[in-house]
């Protein structure tokens, strides 16, 4: 389904990807871990095509993504649907018409300027926000919700596009530990519910184990482990994020349990 060969993504002297080669061949909830500047984001903003690789390719279903222009790009822009961490929902805005944002891509520029939407495309809008569990919210403003509440606007405006691919970078990073589980819940439903590829960027092992299939990780932009969230020990996880023996998981745990059992007065990293 996704193939990737040596891609490669440099800053003038920086190397941020370093010949990363990934073979994906069937659905999956992926999770990519590292520490901070390992990679991990440039890599899904090449996917997405929002930045252009250096060298080497990416291939879906075998088609060559690399290289498309105008709108061929954006067309595949629209099969590879983007969240970030910081939402990127326009905050004046009404939720339904932030998530009926993610038709921009079929639409004619008039529709867009009009704001003019299909009768259908809102009614699969409010269905979408049912389904995430905030179709109350769908009149109010984007700034009048809880950031775990609009985290879930931008996986609805994500759906809107019928992507076959969604790539969610740091999507929980942001969030307290309760809704950082129900956006992972979210996605983790997404991808069994409707068969897409889920690839998401995170910040903390026990996250990846919980709720991926498939774990990656990272270090100075290479990828330094493929495998499974069985495989990712302990020392495994100090490898990939050049640490000592020091390393503790609990220290960016979004467990609850284990938040409740530590310093109330401790900031999880």
């Amino acid at each position: 389904m996704l193939e990737i060969t040596n891609l490669t993504k440099t800053f003038g002297a920086n190397t941020a990807v370093d010949n990363a080669t990934l073979s994906f061949q069937r659905s999956a909830m992926i999770g990519i871990i590292g520490r901070s500047g390992a990679g991990k984001s440039t890599l899904l903003r090449m996917l997405n095509r929002l930045t252009d690789s250096s060298s080497g390719s990416f291939t879906v279903e075998g088609h060559d993504m690399t290289h498309l222009r105008g709108a061929a790009r954006r067309r595949w822009q629209s099969q590879c649907a983007m969240i970030f961490q910081q939402f990127n929902l326009v905050p004046r805005m009404d939720v339904v018409s932030n998530v009926l944002h993610g038709t921009l891509n079929r639409r004619s520029t008039m529709a867009t300027m009009f704001n003019l939407y299909p009768t259908s495309d809102v009614h699969r809008a409010i269905e979408i926000l049912d389904r995430l569990g905030i179709v109350e919210h769908a009149p109010k403003r984007a700034e009048a919700l809880s950031g775990g509440q609009q985290q879930r606007v931008a996986i609805a405006r994500a759906l809107m596009q019928d992507p076959k691919i969604i790539l969610a970078d740091e999507p929980i990073a942001s969030l307290d530990p309760m809704n950082a589980q129900v956006v992972m819940q979210a996605l983790r439903r997404i991808h069994e519910e409707d068969g897409r590829m889920v690839i998401a960027n995170l910040h903390t092992l026990d996250t990846a184990r919980r709720y991926c299939d498939r774990v990656i990780g990272m270090r100075d932009g290479r990828v330094v482990f493929d495998g499974t969230p069985e495989q990712l020990t302990t020392g495994v996880a100090r490898d990939i994020y050049g640490a000592g023996s020091d390393f503790s998981e609990a220290a960016t745990s979004t467990a609850i349990e284990t938040l409740d059992s530590t310093d109330t007065h401790a900031v999880p990293a």
